[in-house]
């Protein structure tokens, strides 16, 4: 059986940041690869660089050195940083909804903003796959941090990207809150052939996925 295709690829990722003592390195060499369908976790402790790496990733920032590239559907892999939004979808802990949307004007934002073809039927079928079909209107205040975070998981869903990348995607949830979210995430992952890299503190999350990675002093080492 021949292996899926590679959706992500990073090489020699170096990132460091200005300090009054003198650069601070962040991440050396880092390299990574993803396929489609796997899910990968990275661990680490806080400032360890975890949410750096999501961001070079995603093309969120710039490394200082190295290269990181997504596989965008018909055009095989791209670099991360000129294609910003395109191939790859964000999840985030703080869920970073457009307040004044509604769950379905949140989730149509981001097709609009990247120019995609994503309509309101399709949206409304993401919002129903995630269990808040009867939430469409509902504005982020008026839901509860679980449900946002769906709301979240759909948008990030609407550009049909090849890779979702969550950055403590539970980290604002409560216990039984954060396990279902972390189960949509899988399930997503093994219903549409998405890969899914995690960023977690939770080493029972982080032993759910494909592959676990731990950074630690700017390296990525197996778990």
């Amino acid at each position: 059986m021949p292996e899926a295709p590679i959706v992500l690829a990073a090489q020699g990722l170096r990132k460091a940041f200005a300090s009054p003592a003198g650069p601070l390195v962040v991440l050396r060499s880092v390299d990574l690869t993803v396929r489609a369908g796997e899910s990968v976790s990275i661990r680490g402790s806080s400032g360890s660089g975890k949410t750096t790496l999501l961001q070079l990733l995603g093309g969120l920032d710039v490394a200082d050195a190295g290269a990181a590239d997504f596989l965008v559907p018909g055009r095989g892999l791209v670099p991360a940083r000129r294609n910003l939004g395109k191939g790859v979808g964000f999840v985030f802990q703080n869920y970073q909804l457009m307040p004044e949307l509604t769950a379905l004007e949140n989730v149509l934002l981001a097709a609009r903003i990247t120019g995609g073809s994503a309509d309101a039927a399709e949206a409304r079928a993401l919002l129903e796959a995630v269990g808040l079909g009867a939430r469409l209107g509902h504005l982020p205040a008026q839901l509860s941090g679980g449900e946002c975070q769906r709301v979240a998981i759909a948008r990030a869903l609407i550009n049909r990207p090849s890779v979702l990348l969550a950055d403590e995607p539970t980290g604002n949830l409560d216990e039984a809150t954060g396990a279902e979210v972390m189960r949509l995430l899988l399930q997503v992952v093994k219903e549409r052939g998405t890969a899914l890299v995690l960023v977690t503190h939770s080493r029972e999350f982080a032993a759910r996925t494909d592959h676990q990675w731990v950074l630690s002093n700017g390296a990525l080492s197996p778990a």
